[in-house]
């Protein structure tokens, strides 16, 4: 059986081949939208929704949800093979690349001349699938989204006060768990920072409108 560290520096370009699937345009062009050139012309579970109606955001959610989930599965279960003990920051690395390369894949995809959406849903699937670690507080970051999202109605600030609560909330879950946040486990901790800083940054265009009041609101369409 091949090295635990080998498989998953196999897994981490098949990841990125799998989270450059662009599910939202491949959705759309089903119904007959180029969602590139309608809308936001953002490939993502959002822009679908306003376009097609809510159970295609949901469709196109779940779908580049698992473009990471399933990936970092199958890693947790490689890393399951090695004992805490003997694990070190290089294993803690090579699982988080894994799932950080569905994430750039999503972002920047190889199918769509490295362009994309903006990694909110692979984001998700990323956290839930590092278990144990990051899934609690995913799920946490998740109804920091779904409270904020039902509050104001921007996906956009859901989106960026969700990405932006993951660390914190990791942090403090980390610390009470008596998990080696500073040591071995210390990727796990720049990783949820990282991804904050990226998703933020991917809203850049929203922040502005957010400032300007130009928002746009996500209301839902019939059906």
């Amino acid at each position: 059986m091949p090295d635990p560290r080998t498989l998953l520096l196999i897994l981490i370009p098949i990841a990125y081949v799998i989270g450059s699937v662009p599910f939202g345009l491949i959705v759309g062009k089903m119904k007959g939208i180029d969602v590139r050139t309608a809308g936001s012309g953002n490939i993502g579970a959002t822009n679908v929704g306003r376009l097609l109606g809510k159970k295609f955001f949901f469709l196109v959610f779940f779908l580049d949800l698992l473009k990471s989930f399933i990936p970092m599965a199958i890693a947790s279960a490689i890393v399951a093979r090695i004992a805490p003990a003997d694990r070190d920051r290089t294993v803690y690395l090579l699982w988080l690349l894994v799932g950080f390369a569905a994430v750039l894949g999503h972002m920047f995809s190889a199918f769509l001349k490295f362009k994309g959406g903006k990694g909110v849903a692979t984001s998700a699937g990323l956290m839930l699938g590092l278990i144990p670690y990051y899934t609690v507080p995913g799920l946490l970051a998740i109804v920091v989204f779904v409270f904020v999202f039902f509050a104001t109605r921007y996906v956009s600030l859901g989106s960026m006060i969700s990405a932006c609560s993951f660390p914190v909330i990791y942090f403090f879950i980390a610390r009470s768990s008596g998990w080696d946040v500073f040591g071995r486990q210390l990727p796990l901790l720049v990783f949820a920072v990282l991804i904050a800083v990226l998703i933020v940054i991917k809203h850049r265009t929203n922040i502005s409108r957010l400032l300007a009041g130009t928002e746009n609101k996500f209301v839902k369409k019939p059906g």
